[in-house]
Parts: structure tokens; sequence; C-alpha cells
């Protein structure tokens, strides 16, 4: 079992940060994650604008050394492909190739407009985009005639430090979005704002998917939203407040893990047992001081 952690990722003092990211290296988490949120003036880590996930990937790749460091996910047909992918590249190169890639469709409701883009074709402005990344990461020079980019014998340099390219981890909420994470992918990272039992049975598609196309290292993680405070109802208050600022759908605390050391370490087991390798931790409030507690009380009893 591996454990990340959010960045907290709201405007707020950079040497905070750096101290944040020394602190969840030091304490031997294994990666911290990013979300993507361009337009909009909340995140789902508080009701506070958010800081850009590649630029914050750069400034925490130089405030550590060791731990991995990831965006789930980007929304890539809001993006063009050639510039990710060479952000992307560059992130890896300084770094020292300890990036991973979330990917994700974003689904119609995204602002498609405000990005010279369209909701049409959705899924094949997303897997052609993909292609793209990989070819550019992989080939010396790309020459792509798709439905929406092309190239003639195009390269890009340097390529990505880890071969053939950065892990990519797909976002995913539907089953045929979970066997094109398994088809084209190296992981299936659930969303924070699914139940474990909505994940649950995304992982048994997955799982079917891996031992048809014979994806044998294909891995598994989720973002688990959890708060840690011995008084549950005060626990469950405060992270449903935090949720309703962002996603505005009524009550959604079923999707959460709160409450005591013994309560966060029972529902973080559920998410587990349920087929997470890896356990992205969002604390939704009071982040240096839930990190300390996370490590204390509730990884060892996980691990």
């Amino acid at each position: 079992m591996h454990f990340a952690i959010a960045i907290p990722q709201f405007a707020t003092d950079p040497r905070e940060v750096r101290r944040f990211l020394g602190r969840v290296e030091n304490l031997g988490f294994d990666g911290a994650w990013t979300q993507e949120q361009i337009i909009g003036s909340k995140s789902a880590i508080g009701s506070k604008p958010v800081i850009s996930p590649l630029e914050l990937l750069a400034y925490a790749a130089a405030c550590t050394e060791r731990i991995r460091l990831g965006c789930a996910v980007f929304v890539t047909p809001l993006r063009n492909p050639v510039h990710l992918a060479k952000s992307i590249t560059s992130l890896d190169q300084l770094s020292g190739g300890r990036i991973d890639v979330g990917v994700g469709i974003g689904g119609q409701n995204q602002p498609f407009a405000a990005f010279d883009s369209r909701p049409e074709h959705l899924v094949t402005r997303f897997t052609e985009g993909l292609d793209l990344m990989k070819r550019l990461w992989t080939e010396q020079a790309v020459t792509f005639d798709g439905q929406f980019w092309q190239l003639v014998n195009a390269p890009m340099e340097p390529k990505p430090v880890q071969r053939p390219h950065p892990p990519i981890w797909f976002g995913a909420n539907h089953p045929k979005a979970v066997r094109r994470a398994v088809k084209l992918g190296d992981g299936f990272i659930g969303a924070g704002s699914s139940t474990t039992a909505r994940f649950a049975d995304l992982v048994k598609i997955a799982r079917e998917a891996k031992d048809e196309l014979d994806r044998p290292d294909f891995k598994i993680a989720k973002r688990v939203y959890v708060a840690l405070d011995d008084n549950v109802d005060r626990a469950r208050t405060r992270i449903g407040e935090v949720l309703d600022s962002f996603y505005n759908r009524g009550d959604i605390t079923p999707v959460a893990v709160y409450g005591a050391a013994h309560d966060v370490v029972r529902g973080l087991r559920e998410v587990a047992n349920a087929g997470a390798e890896t356990i992205v931790l969002n604390p939704m409030f009071d982040e240096y001081e839930q990190v300390e507690q996370l490590k204390a009380e509730v990884i060892p009893q996980l691990s």
C-alpha cells in the first residue's frame, strides 16, 4: 500500500508550501498530487482560489528530492496536446523523472468555447491528443495526420527522463472509460467525489480488462477526502461545508472518510479492500496538522 498527499493548492505563502512539501517528504509519503481547475473560484480543498497544477508541480519539484509528483487530472480536451506534452517533458526533466500524469475527458459540461474547443467527438479528441503526446515523447520526429491535429516530421526534445514516458493515470467514472484506461494508460485513479462502493464497482471492471488485455502492471489508486477529528460531528460538519462549497450538489459527505483515528482507519481500509494500491489522502482543513496525525495515528495501522 502506498500513500500520497494532496498539495495545498490555494494561493498562499510559497514558503508555507515549501515547508509542507518538505515535511511530507520527511514523513515518508510516496507522492504529492495536485488537481486542475482553470476557471472557477473554489477548489475541493477549500473555498479559495486554486493555483495552476503545472506551475505548482514545477515548484514542488524544486522543493523535494524523492517523492513522486502528479496531477489528477488534466482535462486534456481543453488543452493543446503539443503544449501539454512539452510542459510535462520539462517537468519530468526538472524533477529527475518523478512525474505522474493524470488525464481525463471532463464531460460535456466543460466551458469548451473558452478553450477554443468543442464538445463534439469528445472521446476522439481525448484519445487522439493522448496518442499525439505519447508519440512526441517517444519518437524522434512525428508525422501525425489526425482529425484535430496535424504535424509533419516534428521533433520534440528533450525527451522525458522516464521511458517510454511518464506514467499515465486515467480519471474515469464510467465502465467504458475504465476499459479505455486499461487499454491506453498505466493506471486508474478513482475520484475523491466517488464513494468507496462506486470505486469498488469500477475496480472490478478494471481488473476484468487487465486480464483481457494482459496488463498485469496496470495500477489502481483513489483520492480520498479525509478529516481527522475526535469529535465526529464536528468533522462531518466541517468536511460537509467544504465539499458543499465546491460541488454544490447537496450533501456528499458519504464520499469522504472522517472522524477519530479509528474511524479513518476503518474507512481507508475499506478503500484498500476495494482495490486501491495507492491512496491519495486529501485533507479538507488544517492540512499541516492532518498530515502529522495521519502519519502518526492512521497509516501505521494500514501498512
